[in-house]
């Protein structure tokens, strides 16, 4: 554990000359993409936050949502904000000769107010941590605290912040937060979340639907793990909606009964790879 204190600078002080002349190509590159996206689909309404997952193998979010402004400004696409019953605001985003596009709008946005209710979001958190519960009991991980803040001895009360797991195998502890969303999750918390494990002395480990490549190696050298899904994990019940939301919206939503054994073991190769540097350094 002795690696982590200082490497949290990383996340606010990169190098940022190389990083922003790679993000201005690949801004480039996206409003290319998207300019041929809306021109091939003429006839079609989405939204900003549909567009940044469908685009994420190919850059991050946040490059796409900048790509769309600089079409937007351009006259290419047209583009409405509207507010969720949620109070949430979207953006609506269409071909600039899409005249009639209202009825389309009007679906989209009823199938997004389907699955962005306050219960939906429960439901989807709910489900997600059981599957990462039922995962790591499966490859004999004993859990030491769920939705908790201390260990060892060790209390953090700088925030009023918690994390959902903590589990441990082979004398290596892990403080684990899951995330089932479709953004990332929010910069400020992955770092208070990351100074919350190290103040308890245990190792970041996130299990997330997707989290950018650079995030995802500041975690590594901190000592810890980021296990990707890549799908938004909805509950069996909701097998409908997935697959309204997968086909009509084309984001990545599935309905699994258990995370795969192939997906765990992208973290056990990493951990049993820790262990025996541990053991090593011994």
């Amino acid at each position: 554990m002795a690696q982590f204190g200082h490497r949290m600078r990383e996340f606010d002080n990169p190098d940022k000359s190389r990083r922003q002349q790679s993000s201005d190509l690949y801004e480039v590159n996206a409003r290319v993409r998207l300019k041929r996206f809306f021109e091939e689909n003429n006839a079609s309404v989405f939204f900003s936050r549909q567009l940044e997952v469908q685009n994420e193998d190919k850059c991050y979010h946040w490059i796409t949502n900048r790509a769309i402004h600089y079409l937007e400004a351009e006259g290419v696409i047209r583009y409405r904000k509207c507010t969720l019953s949620t109070g949430t605001s979207m953006t609506l985003l269409w071909h600039k000769g899409y005249r009639y596009h209202q009825r389309s709008a009007k679906l989209l946005t009823n199938l997004v107010e389907e699955y962005s209710t306050p219960a939906m979001g429960e439901a989807l958190g709910e489900r997600s941590e059981l599957l990462v519960l039922e995962a790591f009991a499966r490859n004999q991980f004993v859990m030491y605290g769920r939705n908790v803040r201390k260990y060892s001895g060790r209390i953090w009360t700088e925030t009023r912040q918690d994390l959902d797991f903590i589990f441990a195998r082979d004398g290596i502890v892990y403080g684990v937060e899951v995330k089932n969303a479709l953004p990332y999750m929010d910069i400020g918390e992955l770092k208070d979340k990351i100074r919350l494990c190290q103040h308890l002395g245990i190792r970041p480990l996130f299990v997330v639907r997707m989290m950018p490549t650079d995030w995802i190696n500041e975690i590594y050298k901190l000592g810890g793990f980021t296990l990707v899904l890549k799908y938004q994990l909805y509950p069996l019940i909701q097998g409908g909606l997935a697959k309204r939301v997968a086909n009509e919206l084309g984001l990545p939503v599935d309905t699994p009964k258990r995370i795969e054994d192939e997906t765990m073991r992208r973290f056990l190769r990493w951990h049993e790879k820790s262990v025996n540097l541990e053991m090593n350094s011994q």
